[in-house]
C-alpha cells in the first residue's frame, strides 16, 4: 500500500495542484476501522495530503464494495443487520455496512456536480440515500 497506493496519491496530489486543479475526488476507505491497518493509514495519509493541498476535495469513503464477481459478502450481512441492533454500534455498522458499486458511482457522480467549498465526507449512509 505505501509503495504503490500512497506514492499515487502523493504524485496526484502534486499534478493536480500543478495543473491549477479546483476539486479533486478521492476514493478513500471509512475510517476508523479495526482490520486492514496499513490500508487504512494509506488513505488517511492520502487525505491529509490533499487536505494540505488547499484544494476542495470529496473523500469517498466506503467500506467494501458490492459488484460483480464480489458475492461472498452477502453472506455476512445479516451480521451487519445484527450489529445495527445494539445502540451502542449502530452507527459503526450503518458506516461499515457494504455499498453496491452504482452507490460509489453515484458518490461520484455528485461529488463532480456538487463541489464543496472545502473538504466534504461521503460515508456509506449518504452513498445509500443518494439517487440518480
Amino acid at each position: 500500500f505505501r509503495a504503490i497506493d500512497l506514492v499515487s496519491i502523493r504524485e496526484s496530489v502534486i499534478a493536480a495542484k500543478s495543473a491549477n486543479i479546483s476539486h479533486f475526488v478521492y476514493l478513500s476507505v471509512a475510517q476508523p476501522a479495526s482490520v486492514m491497518k496499513a490500508f487504512l493509514e494509506v488513505r488517511a495519509e492520502g487525505e491529509r495530503l490533499l487536505r494540505e493541498s488547499g484544494m476542495r476535495s470529496t473523500f469517498i469513503r466506503p467500506w467494501y464494495v458490492l459488484g460483480p464477481g464480489h458475492r461472498w459478502p452477502y453472506l455476512i450481512l445479516p451480521l451487519y443487520w445484527l450489529w445495527m441492533l445494539s445502540p451502542k454500534s449502530r452507527d459503526s455498522a450503518r458506516r461499515l455496512y457494504p455499498v453496491k458499486l452504482r452507490q460509489v458511482m453515484r458518490a461520484i457522480v455528485d461529488a463532480v456536480e456538487h463541489p464543496p467549498d472545502g473538504v466534504r465526507i461521503v460515508e456509506a449512509p449518504e452513498m445509500r440515500a443518494l439517487r440518480w
